[in-house]
């Protein structure tokens, strides 16, 4: 799919590679939601799908963290306090942690909450907030939405598929 390039473009792509994750999330047995068996986002590190979720979750909550900063006039610091672009994973081990005693249920339904947070941000801006200027040095708010949310959904359903093949689920 193309890089989205107006609040239209990028909601379909929000609605669409969410709707495609969630039915594979669905798949996964609660029982198995736990299992260390998917490559991690750290080289050599094993990460479960209850892990992936808690990821996926981490990443929108950032997102809408830096929009209300701007909102409330502070500037967020990217890509979290405390972490640089070159710790991502050991951001996302901070995720996985932050989520670590949440029920599959409830990380699938936070997953959901978190995913219509991001659509009522960006069913909130127009066309000009979102790719009319840079918002984080040269991305706009549209493509910083995409790289956070729909690119890693869609990353996180290639993994989550091969993951279901290979368990024959």
């Amino acid at each position: 799919m193309a890089i989205p390039r107006g609040r239209d473009e990028l909601l379909g792509a929000l609605a669409e590679s969410y709707d495609r994750l969630a039915a594979d999330l669905a798949r996964v047995p609660a029982s198995r939601a736990r299992e260390a068996s998917l490559p991690g986002h750290r080289a050599g590190a094993r990460m479960s799908p209850a892990d992936l979720v808690a990821y996926l979750v981490g990443w929108s909550e950032l997102v809408l963290s830096w929009h209300a900063d701007r909102r409330a006039g502070i500037e967020p610091d990217l890509p979290a306090q405390g972490y640089s672009w070159n710790e991502l994973g050991e951001l996302a081990q901070k995720f996985y942690a932050d989520h670590a005693e949440d029920s599959w249920p409830d990380l699938l339904g936070g997953f959901a909450a978190a995913k219509d947070h991001i659509v009522a941000l960006v069913d909130g801006l127009d066309d000009t907030e979102l790719y009319g200027a840079p918002w984080y040095r040269t991305y706009t708010a549209g493509r910083m939405i995409q790289l956070n949310t729909v690119s890693p959904w869609r990353n996180a359903r290639g993994r989550l598929r091969a993951w279901l093949r290979e368990n024959d689920l």
